[in-house]
């Protein structure tokens, strides 16, 4: 295994912004802390479940059926939509952050699996990125989930350092309820956003 290329790579990609990094925002304005760091946990949950699937070979399978990708890439797509929409119309809470509905936690966590299950772009990514520092043999399969655990590890924990980050942010004395409905506005954009993108992300040959 190439493990230092791996690394920096795997470092670099864990910090640009994607869905799951807007959905545990979105779960922190909402619920606070606990929904937040509920919502790292699904979005890891479910990236795990990518390594497991890539390692089985069922992302080639995606990737080379088109009925497959269509159809799991709109369901991802729509979700991410919906959840946006679902924030944007949120009325604007009367006083405080904490005025702000809260779903829970474990409602917060499950979300967080199927957000990061029916990314598509997970499972591509796994697909692409994982094998060009595995080195093929019989260990090949062991090496590629090893390396995937990896990834799902740092992109958690970029999750989790987000969340804090999120939750001072709403915490602090300069908090008020203009600054958690731009917030909410803000994380409501982003999956909007990129859920527009997914759907209209062309198959990879």
């Amino acid at each position: 295994m190439s493990l230092i290329p791996f690394l920096i790579a795997a470092v670099v990609l864990a910090i640009t912004p994607g869905p799951a990094i807007a959905y545990v925002v979105a779960r922190t304005v909402a619920g606070g802390r606990s929904e937040g760091l509920a919502s790292c946990l699904g979005t890891g949950l479910g990236g795990l479940l990518h390594v497991l699937a890539a390692a089985a070979g069922v992302s080639l399978v995606i990737a080379q059926s088109a009925l497959a990708f269509s159809l799991l890439k709109y369901l991802g797509a729509a979700y991410l939509v919906y959840l946006g929409i679902r924030l944007l119309r949120r009325k604007a809470p009367p006083a405080a952050v904490a005025a702000v509905p809260s779903r829970g936690a474990r409602r917060a966590l499950v979300e967080g699996v199927v957000v990061e299950v029916l990314n598509v772009k997970t499972a591509l990514f796994f697909l692409a990125f994982l094998p060009q520092f595995v080195a093929p043999g019989q260990a090949a399969v062991s090496q590629l989930v090893l390396l995937g655990c990896i990834c799902v590890a740092l992109n958690t924990l970029v999750d989790v350092v987000v969340v804090f980050a999120a939750h001072r942010l709403l915490r602090s004395g300069a908090a008020s309820a203009a600054r958690a409905r731009l917030m909410t506005r803000a994380s409501g954009i982003t999956m909007v956003g990129l859920g527009a993108f997914l759907a209209l992300a062309r198959r990879q040959a």
